[in-house]
């Protein structure tokens, strides 16, 4: 296995993907705030904070969609080793991570179902630049509004309309991230 795989992981896994988790959740509770998190150093073109992310949130029973540039030999392999995730397609995944682009459309991806609305996928967006500006946030965990730069308004729109079902979202971006749970409602 090459070293790229084997390297890049939590230093202390323990204490690090506790406090990654914390992150994650602070993330998803307040929706629109950056959080940073740190831990993983994952091979190219992933970012600190979606290796991270994947560390901490996947294991052997999240299968994982790689979409677009995402999808390298480097990448499946490093995330193998360090989670055990299987790859899996769009229609299978609990966790997608790309580009917004290369993650459409998001018809693609399990809303869960009125029995089993946690049976979701969560997409993991990687984006150029994360700023606390731009779409305007509302609902459970803002306290009146927020904002993120969002990379449109009407897919959110429409993912929120189908609440309680739906998909959540991660954004990262260097070793920042931010979510937009299903809850919440963009303007």
């Amino acid at each position: 296995m090459q070293a790229t795989a084997l390297s890049g992981g939590f230093d202390n896994p323990a204490i690090g993907s506790a406090h990654a988790f914390r992150s994650v959740m602070e993330a998803m509770a307040r929706p629109g705030t950056i959080q940073d998190i740190k831990g993983a150093v994952p091979p190219a073109p992933l970012s600190v904070a979606a290796g991270t992310v994947l560390l901490t949130l996947c294991d052997t029973d999240t299968p994982v969609y790689l979409a677009g540039t995402a999808d390298t030999d480097d990448v499946r392999k490093w995330l193998a080793f360090h989670t055990g995730a299987p790859l899996a397609g769009p229609s299978h995944a609990m966790f997608a991570l790309g580009n917004w682009d290369a993650l459409m459309p998001l018809g693609s991806y399990p809303v869960g179902t009125p029995e089993y609305p946690d049976r979701s996928t969560t997409l993991i967006v990687e984006c150029a630049e994360l700023e606390a500006a731009g779409a305007t946030l509302r609902g459970p965990g803002i306290k009146s509004e927020a904002a993120l730069s969002l990379p449109e308004t009407r897919a959110f729109q429409s993912n929120r309309a189908l609440f309680p079902l739906g998909l959540d979202f991660i954004f990262t971006c260097g070793s920042s991230l931010a979510a937009l749970p299903r809850s919440t409602e963009v303007l």
